[in-house]
């Protein structure tokens, strides 16, 4: 297992847990973060026994943007370094869409600028009663990245997205949850219980089904209505076809519940196959 300086990664029965881990700094994005953040999306995309991921963060925040003091600190380099920084942000962020296995974002605090922008990019956004959401970048006399200006709109509307990008509005977790921002609220106490128990019941059914689920909501906007029918249609099938899609069918009419082992061992293999 690798080791990072800025992050916490393990993996229990499937499911792949990471821990942002700055926490003296409100786990504000860093150079150093940005890349092991980057480089642990990679592994955990490659490897085909994490079938969910639940992302977290050490002490009070989820994650409060960009480090606006390391920022400082790159004097008349800072256009170059941020570019870099979000670069790296950003093949994470690209890399936890595009991934098979579904990632449940647990916001237990402050989740700000970048931070709230990494919590959209989640299949589930599963929040604290006392976390909260907001842009704030022109706050800073910046402009938004990690993703917000792809995610919120989708999520909330333009108008909405307008809001809380020009006027820095903070959204309570009730009210993330009233938008559509967040999946479920729950108390501090059970966050990562409720979080670990969605990404253990992800992680143990069937592996295909949940990464066609990704792979077809993720291109639903961009896809003509002929498109989207004609990539389900190529999507069940083979589901159907599968060890898993045959134990699914089996497990109903013999009303049971289903064993996806097998089928997900098959799948793992077809994947690495297909590189």
């Amino acid at each position: 297992m690798c080791k990072y300086d800025t992050l916490n990664f393990d993996i229990i029965d499937g499911v792949g847990i990471v821990v942002l881990n700055r926490p003296n700094q409100a786990n504000g994005l860093n150079r150093v973060m940005a890349a092991e953040l980057s480089s642990l999306a990679d592994k955990i995309a490659e490897d085909t026994s994490v079938r969910s991921v639940v992302l977290t963060g050490s002490g009070r925040f989820f994650c409060a943007g960009g480090d606006v003091k390391a920022m400082a600190g790159f004097g008349s380099k800072i256009g170059c370094e941020i570019k870099l920084l979000a670069g790296d942000l950003h093949r994470a962020i690209l890399t936890f869409s595009r991934m098979n296995a579904p990632i449940i974002m647990a916001v237990n605090g402050i989740a700000a600028g970048a931070g709230f922008g990494l919590a959209m990019s989640g299949d589930y956004v599963i929040a604290s009663h006392s976390a909260s959401f907001t842009m704030a970048y022109s706050n800073v006399g910046l402009s938004p990245d990690g993703g917000a200006t792809y995610f919120l709109p989708r999520l909330v509307g333009l108008r909405r997205t307008q809001e809380l990008m020009y006027e820095n509005r903070t959204l309570n977790a009730t009210e993330a949850l009233e938008w559509g921002i967040a999946t479920r609220t729950v108390p501090e106490e059970d966050l990562m219980s409720t979080a670990l128990g969605c990404a253990s019941k992800i992680a143990n059914g069937s592996s295909m089904s949940h990464a066609n689920i990704k792979r077809l909501l993720a291109g639903t906007f961009d896809a003509s209505l002929e498109e989207q029918l004609a990539l389900e249609s190529d999507y069940i099938s083979a589901c159907a076809a599968s060890l898993n899609g045959k134990e699914g069918i089996n497990a109903f009419l013999e009303k049971r519940q289903p064993d996806y082992a097998k089928g997900n061992v098959e799948f793992a293999g077809m994947v690495t196959e297909n590189g």
